[in-house]
């Protein structure tokens, strides 16, 4: 397998396979996907967009993950800034790089694969900070949660509930740059 950076356009050509990872990964239904793909197309042309795949050999589509300049305006930016404390905006918020989407398909979970695509994206990263948001307790959500420890991501804020969601999110965040 190798990691490779993607450009806007590179996603976009990809999508279908994008969103067939994404759906394997997080076990969503089809209609949830089909409106997925198009914000995930959208969020391609974002200012700072920043991508990474794994790719098998002939080409395969094993994972990915991206990410942009969080702003006012931005869906999951306005809903976080909401719930946080005036102190918190400024220190998460105001040079923040947002880890958006990152998946790998399950039978390749568990190899590393994920730790290698988030350490990328976040040497791509623009941002003195850099925030995401994970489900709080599901099977999946394990090795997410040791995946993020690891990368030494602190709690932003628990027990979070976005709109039109019923589970339960953490939004996580760590200092940029990582260290070398």
């Amino acid at each position: 397998m190798r990691l490779v950076p993607w450009m806007p356009d590179d996603l976009t050509r990809r999508l279908d396979d994008v969103v067939a990872v994404y759906g394997e990964a997080m076990g969503y239904r089809a209609e949830l996907l089909e409106a997925r793909r198009g914000y995930i197309a959208t969020h391609a042309r974002r200012p700072g967009f920043r991508a990474v795949a794994t790719l098998t050999r002939d080409g395969h589509l094993v994972g990915f993950g991206y990410g942009y300049t969080s702003a006012s305006g931005q869906w999951w930016h306005d809903q976080v800034r909401g719930a946080l404390t005036e102190e918190a905006r400024k220190s998460w918020l105001t040079d923040c790089f947002e880890v958006v989407e990152l998946h790998v398909r399950p039978p390749a979970q568990g190899h590393g694969v994920g730790a290698r695509q988030l350490r990328a994206l976040l040497r791509m990263a623009t941002g003195a900070t850099t925030l995401l948001s994970t489900p709080e307790a599901d099977e999946s959500a394990s090795r997410a949660w040791r995946l993020y420890r690891r990368f030494e991501f602190v709690d932003v804020l628990r027990d979070f509930r976005f709109p039109g969601d019923e589970r339960a999110f953490a939004v996580l965040g760590r200092q940029l740059p990582l260290p070398s």
